[in-house]
């Protein structure tokens, strides 16, 4: 798809230009060398992105890097405003075409709340158990290639800086405790556990392919405990016990992930309704199943004694994952979506850090690595309910993000920060759940039991909606006893889905550690609902509609219904 050339620092770079669609524009150009500018200031990032050239750096997420990102981001805005105060539609070739005003609008919508993020001193403090720079250290390894003797050299390389960078990210702690700014206990334990996991014996620092007796394993694993301690004794004692974070930050945040304002209070008693429309439909499923007698809660148990929806094992479990993905990938294509040749390939991975979660990585720029998606299961955990996770394969794979992210990464007309590094969550989780949804429509969960676990997975995201905003904005819990808490939001999230306790633990305390990421799935499935909705009233077909939101990449959600409505 692209033409890739090679500039004088040794990079290997992917040219925007294509062999189908409009040429690059000024603006697409700018766009291309601030990625390049940020793969070189955030190495993780060009990892993750598929840019060669930077797997064997690392950022050291000290105050001067997170400066250094924010001055390039401003500068990036800069040169928006410059290119488009110099165009006036009058079809010279420097002025801003459709294409062109897209990208303005979501570079200034998407950077101008990094921006203000930066300025209040949120990257400074950054440290939850999912999203701050000890996942991002960890993930980066995992997604690092390690067969040939280079391979295992970036590896070694990368590995080599982990010490500097985590003193770098003491440093941004200490900054930010000193302005006031320091995260819950509860969030420094979380990191202290993973610190304290990747420092012992059989940490997952040794299982990468490097010599784990070498001394970059070793001073990792020091650099990790020593990081454990200084949280511990330094950190920790500034820590408050109070998980909130407020109106005023969580308004920020809602905007940021879900990709629009959102009132919040409409939202909260929206996610009350949703979870009674969907209660009651399982609640009939479970009479079905089982009869009049069985509540819910007895229904997930009777489904997981049932030997049908049970693999035992993770590699029966990674075979699984790849069969349905594969056979669904198959399935949907022309009928309501269309499936790019590029990706018809996704690669099913189990991810060693045993966190507990499930997530995608998309291609790399290119498409020498494919899409994958990735099941991290805690330690001991040995069997799985596939009645559960059959929408979660949805969800993760085709029609979900594989599709959402690798349609974008074919668009010719897209410059590479549109195809790779924009994400928006309310557009990309929302489009997944929304995804799920859709083989619901299309008949994929007529088995009973399947569909109990596509309706729990529909309930999860509307408790998340009532949880993170009812926690985070101290509201009265729905039966106005009191207020919402870790221990209510513990007892809540366990009664509304089925998922084991150690999963259930890790995401309590994602939520309240990320506020505002966990309603945009639901939110962001709202809002691509109602866009669907009218786009068909308005004469669309659904493989219209899909194909043209899609065609856009991430994308704010305002701006989706802007581009795809007439």
């Amino acid at each position: 798809m692209t033409a890739e050339f090679h500039e004088s620092d040794g990079h290997t770079r992917s040219d925007s230009t294509t062999d189908a669609g409009r040429p690059p524009s000024l603006l697409d150009a700018t766009c291309d060398g601030y990625v390049y500018d940020l793969a070189a200031l955030s190495p993780t990032d060009a990892t993750a992105w598929g840019i060669e050239g930077y797997d064997g750096q690392l950022q050291d997420f000290s105050p001067d890097y997170w400066d250094a990102v924010a001055e390039r981001t401003r500068e990036m805005l800069a040169d928006v405003d410059a290119l488009n105060d110099g165009t006036d539609d009058s079809d010279d070739e420097d002025d801003f075409d459709k294409v062109d005003h897209v990208t303005a609008a979501i570079l200034n919508e998407r950077l101008g709340l990094e921006v203000d993020l930066h300025h209040r001193g949120e990257y400074l403090r950054l440290l939850n158990n999912i999203d701050s720079p000890v996942q991002t250290i960890r993930d980066s390894l995992t997604l690092m290639p390690n067969e040939t003797a280079d391979e295992l050299d970036n590896l070694r390389s990368r590995m080599s800086r982990i010490p500097r960078a985590l003193e770098g990210y003491r440093e941004s702690l200490t900054e930010a405790a000193g302005q006031g700014y320091v995260a819950p206990h509860r969030q420094i334990d979380a990191v202290i556990d993973e610190c304290e996991s990747l420092a012992k014996s059989e940490s997952l620092l040794e299982t990468l392919g490097v010599d784990p007796d070498g001394h970059e394993v070793e001073d990792a694993k020091e650099a990790f405990s020593q990081l454990a301690d200084w949280l511990s004794t330094d950190l920790a004692p500034q820590a408050s016990h109070e998980d909130a974070v407020g109106r005023e930050r969580y308004e920020l945040f809602s905007h940021y992930f879900v990709g629009d304002q959102v009132n919040l209070d409409e939202a909260y008693q929206w996610g009350l309704q949703r979870l009674q429309e969907i209660v009651a439909e399982q609640e009939a499923i479970a009479h079905e199943l089982y009869g009049n007698e069985c509540t819910v809660r007895a229904a997930y148990r009777k489904l997981n004694a049932e030997e049908r929806y049970t693999i035992h094992g993770t590699e029966a479990l990674q075979e699984w994952m790849q069969q349905v993905a594969d056979d669904t990938l198959s399935a949907v294509h022309g009928t309501e979506f269309a499936v790019p040749e590029q990706i018809r390939e996704i690669r099913a991975r189990i991810d060693p850090a045993g966190t507990g979660g499930i997530f995608y990585t998309p291609p790399s720029d290119g498409f020498a690595r494919p899409g994958q998606m990735w099941w991290s299961i805690p330690a001991g955990q040995e069997t799985f309910h596939t009645w559960q996770e059959l929408t979660t394969i949805f969800h993760e794979g085709v029609p979900g993000h594989h599709l959402q992210l690798g349609q974008a990464m074919t668009e010719p007309d897209l410059n590479l920060w549109r195809r790779v590094a924009c994400w928006n969550s309310g557009h990309g989780e929302g489009w997944a759940l929304y995804a799920e949804s859709l083989m619901n429509d299309l008949g994929y969960f007529e088995d009973l039991g399947n569909r109990m676990g596509y309706l729990d997975s529909q309930r999860l995201r509307a408790a998340r909606v009532v949880l993170d905003i009812g926690v985070h904005l101290s509201k009265k819990v729905p039966e106005c006893t009191g207020l919402w808490d870790s221990s209510y939001a513990r007892s809540f999230l366990r009664e509304n889905s089925a998922m084991d306790e150690a999963n259930l633990y890790f995401e309590v305390e994602r939520y309240l550690g990320w506020p505002g990421q966990a309603p945009s799935y639901a939110l962001g499935q709202k809002i691509w609902r109602d866009t669907r909705d009218e786009a068909l009233a308005q004469g669309q077909t659904p493989l219209e509609f899909h194909t043209r939101a899609l065609s856009l990449g991430s994308v704010p959600m305002s701006i989706l219904r802007s581009e795809v409505l007439d």
